[in-house]
């Protein structure tokens, strides 16, 4: 389908259109074959079919237009809100982990940088500390090596006299303490915040106005992110795509408006029009003649029903139904209704069954007599299929009721010595079970009276066996199916006991089969 697309895209594209195209389609569609068939086979059935190809065309191409503005609406509007969902969630994380960590280490008032250097350049800070120990004091670092170097009891004093000594130690000690109370001072002035030309004031200054100036560059370049993506400013992105998108949105929508006489919509919907108006009055008139046609049917078969054709049509029924058993099995089925028998002037006798070469008894004759008249008794009927049997030269015979005209408690299959005598309903195929399973006794019959072997005779006891059974399942299955259409409260357990039953006449007609398929072999193999 895609590759199908593809070069049509192609040939849209290029331009290149053949002025017509050869086209031959089979149609298998019936609600399609229904409408072709209105019209003759010809111009005007292939231009209808053009006129209902085109209109499909049509309205393929607009559903996918409709289709593919509505998915890249759809997909825009997806990807803006994903997208300003994600830079807003990535601006507020950013300025907040920012916001953190320059906090947590420049806060004056508790950042990590002001407590180092607080507790650096304090009074009792860590640089104070060292200072005041090393040079502070009699008890620092600094006294005690001049004294053990300088002192009185130092070497270079022993050296010395002790008046001289005494000028000379504190002569030196007045200077020592000056310069380093002078040094002690000097740093002391470098490290404090309250002396502005101080190096650590100097450093802290130095370190703040850095710090403006990245917290301003860095809002600045988010500021200008998020303007893109304003719907505010006429000249951003987002709003130029949005606008883009209007456009096109716009663009279908007149498309699509049935307002809009040049639109493709209105267009179809006037060609559309038009094969509807054209089609109402194509459709009414084939009512009309449906109507006329049906009226002339009902007519016929009323007529059909109120006289002899009536029988006639029931009698054609069951011969082609026998016709199309006796294919089956090999047989001969010949209508005879209409042509005389062996008794002068007589026509009795509706249809000849003659046993095919192929079969145990080839040569055997059935007489069937098929009738749809209520005036006809069990006793007439038999009366009537022994004149067939004795017209037509046959040894069984099966005579068979219209379940519309047959008398009233009569079994719908019944074997009377040489004849059978059954109901059929010719709209009704769930009763072809009862003709089927006398046409198959009545060859089983055939077979029955040739004269056999005694190794034969088990055969035909399960013949007999298979038609007393047919016999006693058709019984119930009429007696059944009269209890299911008046007992509604037990149909379903009476349906299935009918299905039961007919499945059961179903196999006792093919245990008859199979067995005069066994005798057909067994007679064939004694004749060689």
């Amino acid at each position: 389908m895609s590759e199908t697309l593809e070069q049509t895209v192609d040939v849209q594209s290029t331009g290149d259109f053949p002025y017509s195209i050869p086209l031959e389609l089979k149609v298998d569609d019936r609600d399609t074959i229904r409408s072709l068939m209105k019209y003759p086979e010809g111009p005007l059935r292939d231009e209808f079919a053009l006129e209902a190809l085109k209109i499909g065309v049509l309205a393929l191409r607009h559903a996918a237009g409709a289709i593919d503005a509505d998915l890249v609406q759809q997909q825009i509007n997806q990807m803006l809100e994903t997208l300003n969902s994600q830079l807003t969630n990535h601006a507020e994380l950013a300025h907040e982990r920012l916001t953190g960590s320059l906090k947590e280490y420049f806060d004056p008032e508790d950042g990590r940088f002001s407590q180092r250097v607080k507790r650096l350049t304090a009074d009792d800070g860590d640089l104070s500390q060292l200072l005041m120990g090393l040079l502070d004091g009699d008890d620092s670092r600094l006294a005690k090596t001049l004294l053990a170097h300088v002192g009185e009891n130092s070497p270079l004093m022993k050296q010395l006299s002790p008046d001289q000594s005494q000028g000379l130690l504190a002569m030196l000690k007045t200077n020592v303490e000056g310069q380093l109370t002078q040094q002690r001072v000097q740093i002391l002035r470098e490290f404090s915040l309250d002396n502005p030309e101080g190096a650590l004031h100097r450093l802290v200054s130095e370190i703040t106005r850095k710090h403006g100036d990245f917290t301003k560059d860095f809002q600045g370049k988010i500021d200008e992110v998020m303007g893109e993506f304003s719907l505010n400013k006429e000249d951003s992105a987002l709003s130029q795509l949005v606008a883009n998108v209007r456009k096109s949105q716009e663009k279908i929508t007149n498309e699509f408006s049935l307002n809009n006489k040049e639109s493709a919509l209105h267009k179809m919907k006037a060609e559309l029009n038009e094969v509807l108006v054209d089609h109402a009055k194509t459709n009414a008139q084939f009512q009309e003649d449906v109507k006329v046609a049906l009226g002339k049917l009902i007519t016929k078969r009323e007529t059909e029903a109120q006289g002899t054709r009536h029988g006639l049509v029931f009698e054609d029924a069951v011969c082609e139904f026998i016709g199309r058993q006796a294919q089956h099995a090999g047989d001969i089925a010949i209508p005879s209704g209409h042509t005389t028998g062996l008794i002068k002037n007589c026509k009795v006798g509706d249809c000849v069954i003659e046993l095919g070469p192929d079969s145990a008894a080839p040569g055997a004759k059935i007489a069937v007599e098929a009738k749809q008249d209520a005036s006809y008794t069990l006793a007439r009927a038999r009366e009537e299929i022994e004149v067939a049997r004795k017209n037509r030269g046959a040894d069984w015979g099966v005579f068979v009721f219209s379940k519309s005209t047959a008398p009233a408690g009569l079994e719908p299959f019944q074997r009377y010595g040489n004849d059978i005598v059954l109901i059929w309903d010719a709209e009704d195929s769930s009763a072809d079970v009862y003709l089927k399973a006398g046409l198959v006794t009545a060859r089983a019959l055939c077979f029955r009276t040739e004269r056999q072997t005694e190794a034969q005779q088990a055969d035909f006891e399960t013949i007999d066996r298979a038609i007393l059974e047919i016999e006693k399942r058709a019984g119930k299955l009429d007696e059944i199916g009269k209890f299911a259409k008046t007992i509604y409260s037990a149909s379903d357990k009476i349906l299935k006991r009918v299905e039961s039953d007919r499945k059961a006449l179903d196999r006792q007609v093919e245990i008859l089969r199979d067995n005069l398929g066994d005798l057909k072999e067994i007679v064939g193999s004694r004749g060689s």
